[in-house]
């Protein structure tokens, strides 16, 4: 069974790294320059260096069907630079997975492939997705939704070792962006972690830099590059989160009823 899914950040590769430890073939769709900020736990980052390593499983660039196929077949997985997933077209896909994480739908059909999943708020079971993966932290994370909606999105950030808004890193201005520190590096309240277009951006709070957007990425003013985890466990850094391997768990599901139903018919 061939999986697609949209997008390669961090929550996308913990549904990958789950689905390619169950035995599928897994394809990867991603813009030509990635704003993952959990870029050591993101098949995202393949865009840039070629190849990358999430929890022992590859993830390898390519550039065709062929590729595809020989790197699938190597046991690993492919990601593709496809803005649009015009790759869906010749791919064929038994499964689509969105996971772009845009908080609305960003032209995923429910025509799509035979099952459809869309992971998180903008999504609706039934209608443009046949199921949607519950994404915010509590009680539901990574409940499979079969008619209606995940919760709208609220704009905070979930709590971490204590922590809301406080640990998520912006940009004060539009420009290029340059990290003064990276992944893994513990940092103080009030230290200067990056800067963009001249202007410094502080840590919020003490704590293990968990993420950081790559060298050289435009940004826009107010945009997300990087967070800070009060925990200060550097291994965390590295491994897939609880709630990437939660949601990863509720798209495994979701195949798996749905290759049941197969069987039946």
């Amino acid at each position: 069974m061939k999986v697609l899914i949209k997008g390669a950040g961090d929550l996308a590769s913990g549904i990958a790294c789950r689905l390619r430890n169950s035995g599928y073939e897994i394809l990867m769709t991603e813009l030509a320059v990635p704003t993952t900020v959990r870029r050591t736990v993101a098949f995202s980052r393949a865009v840039y260096e070629g190849t990358c390593e999430v929890e022992g499983i590859e993830g390898v660039l390519v550039g065709s069907l062929k590729q595809i196929t020989k790197v699938q077949k190597e046991g690993k997985i492919a990601v593709l630079i496809d803005e649009t997933v015009a790759i869906l077209r010749t791919y064929q896909p038994q499964v689509l997975i969105d996971a772009v994480l845009a908080k609305k739908n960003t032209g995923t059909s429910i025509s799509d492939a035979p099952l459809v999943i869309g992971v998180g708020p903008g999504f609706e079971a039934g209608k443009d997705v046949h199921v949607v993966i519950e994404t915010k932290r509590g009680h539901d994370l990574g409940r499979v939704i079969r008619q209606g909606s995940a919760i709208p999105n609220t704009g905070v950030p979930g709590d971490i070792g204590g922590y809301t808004t406080e640990r998520l890193l912006r940009a004060g201005a539009a420009g290029v962006f340059h990290p003064a520190v990276t992944i893994g590096d513990l940092v103080e309240k009030g230290q200067i972690v990056a800067e963009t277009a001249g202007i410094p951006i502080y840590a919020q709070m003490s704590g293990i830099v968990r993420g950081m957007l790559q060298e050289g990425v435009e940004v826009s003013c107010g945009m997300k590059v990087g967070d800070i985890d009060a925990r200060c466990e550097l291994q965390h850094c590295y491994s897939v989160s609880d709630k990437a391997r939660a949601i990863g768990g509720g798209v495994l599901e979701a195949i798996a009823a749905f290759e049941h139903d197969v069987h039946r018919r």
